[in-house]
């Protein structure tokens, strides 16, 4: 593929782990498929909590150096041909203390971030950009904190007025990455089988699955990741010490299977018509 004509997708999140428990099957199936895929990660995780052993075992001096280490092994597994930082602090979840910090994510204004993100779409020109839907998934602060800039960046990268050393770029697509609905509903039912409590899931027991069964985003893209479920796997393993063995072997990876290896996607820019269905993020992309 000559290289003024390659496809590139970019992907734009908050920690490392976000790229292999959320979108990884889509990020593989197209660096599979032959497609430049970058990602962009807004903070190195340091607020989540790493058990001891962790650190030991990969003789890792921080939790922020321990997972940029598991998100650079996923990033092999994913095909990812550029991970970037933009050396935020992870803000934790919701009311925690890590919220406060000066170097968080969220305490970073709105216009800042953007910009460094402009300056990534601007070098790497994808046709196609991903991020977290409005509510990041599953309303980590981060997670909506990053969506809301890669959607400033997304408009203002194609802007001749904003200058920054690079020539404007606009891509040709944006979309959102959603969570089944349908797999949190067997998901929930599932947990309660095994005896544990839906609304207090996660190694930190801050995720309260009944509450987004209920948010309810358009669908305009599947991707079907099946052929490369072992690669996100693999990519899920690598994070280790967010429970990544557990996602990748465990109920919830079963109930995946079971409903099938998709993604889903909300597109956000060009506004889809009606009742819309993509199964190929690149669909009416001009190379």
């Amino acid at each position: 593929v000559e290289m003024d004509r390659k496809k590139v997708i970019l992907s734009v999140l908050a920690h490392p782990d976000d790229e292999s428990f959320g979108m990884g099957g889509t990020l593989a199936l197209y660096a599979q498929q032959g497609v430049e895929v970058h990602l962009v990660c807004a903070t190195r995780g340091e607020a989540g909590e790493v058990g001891p052993d962790y650190l030991q075992d990969c003789d890792c001096d921080s939790i922020a150096e321990l997972r940029e280490g598991e998100l650079r092994c996923a990033a092999v597994h994913l095909g990812l041909a550029g991970v970037y930082f933009l050396d935020y602090r992870d803000s934790g979840m919701t009311g925690s203390p890590d919220n406060e910090h000066p170097a968080a994510l969220i305490q970073a204004p709105l216009d800042e971030v953007a910009a460094k993100i402009v300056h990534y779409i601007r070098e790497i020109k994808p046709q196609v950009v991903l991020t977290f839907d409005p509510i990041g998934g599953y309303r980590h602060p981060d997670h909506i904190a990053i969506h809301d800039a890669t959607v400033k960046a997304f408009d203002l990268a194609g802007d001749p007025g904003h200058e920054n050393g690079l020539p404007p770029f606009k891509p040709q697509k944006l979309y959102y990455h959603t969570i089944s609905k349908r797999f949190i509903r067997w998901a929930v039912r599932m947990i309660k089988l095994f005896g544990k409590d839906p609304t207090k899931w996660g190694e930190n027991e801050d995720i309260d699955l009944t509450s987004l069964a209920v948010e309810d985003f358009p669908i305009n893209a599947f991707i079907n990741y099946r052929m490369v479920e072992k690669r996100k796997d693999a990519a899920s393993i690598c994070h280790a010490s967010q429970g990544g063995a557990g996602l990748a072997k465990g109920p919830l990876r079963w109930i995946s299977r079971l409903i099938g290896g998709k993604d889903q996607f909300m597109r956000a820019y060009p506004p889809p018509k009606p009742r819309e269905r993509e199964t190929d993020l690149f669909d009416g992309v001009k190379l």
